[in-house]
């Protein structure tokens, strides 16, 4: 379960909603996920439905509704807002393509993206969803990860838990042909006013150009932007 209020009832809908944004589940399906006993996640998620904050799929499993999309379109996202300035002096210091990523279950989603004027890109489109197995971004949401988020993770992933050990010791990863062939990247993570890593800032471009320890050329780079996206927020 993520951070927690203190209001029960709105702790345990928040946990329906995250369940059931990565994949449409069923009520057996939620129980296990949630942890939620049998009546309190079909209370919960009849509710929700019921307000359009999830819906029901063919199959008739709970999925995100409508109402979500509405709300979302609504709010500003004072991430993105801050990453407008800092992306781009990142782009123009590495001369390469630069992403930010969010968390969003066990994928990250593309939120903002700077890239070069000219020359080969590697390019992400934005609001592209990856895995979170694979790739320096991925590393660096992963280490700082909920537990059972990470264990799961671990279980398809193409680093290991030795390895995320050694991005929280030294504060962000790298990655060489991990998500991509002849892709490489560093990333690092951004924080929120209370410290919680809430992204991963990265550079990314042809291995051929970057090297095999892009790490070693940008680490300090990227730690300088996630340190100014978290002031920013």
């Amino acid at each position: 379960m993520g951070q927690l209020s203190g209001i029960g009832v709105l702790d345990k809908a928040v946990e329906v909603l995250r369940a059931t944004s990565t994949t449409p589940l069923g009520l057996a399906d939620l129980c296990t996920t949630t942890g939620l006993p049998r009546a309190t996640a079909h209370r919960l998620a009849v509710g929700l439905e019921t307000h359009g904050l999830l819906a029901r799929d063919s199959a008739g499993r709970w999925c995100p509704g409508p109402y979500l999309a509405t709300l979302a379109a609504k709010a500003p996202d004072p991430l993105v807002e801050a990453s407008g300035e800092v992306l781009p002096r990142l782009r123009d210091r590495t001369g390469e393509s630069v992403q930010l990523y969010r968390p969003d279950g066990r994928q990250r989603v593309c939120i903002a993206v700077a890239e070069p004027v000219s020359g080969l890109r590697d390019t992400v489109p934005l609001g592209a969803r990856l895995p979170m197995t694979a790739g320096s971004g991925a590393k660096v949401l992963a280490a700082w990860a909920e537990p059972a988020l990470m264990r799961a993770l671990l279980s398809d992933a193409e680093f290991t838990e030795r390895s995320l050990a050694e991005v929280r010791r030294r504060g962000w990863a790298q990655s060489v042909a991990e998500r991509e062939a002849g892709v490489a990247s560093v990333s690092a993570p951004v924080r929120d006013r209370r410290g919680a890593v809430i992204a991963a800032v990265s550079v990314s471009g042809p291995v051929e150009r970057i090297g095999r320890r892009p790490g070693a050329r940008w680490a300090g780079d990227l730690i300088e932007a996630a340190e100014a996206l978290t002031h920013r927020l």
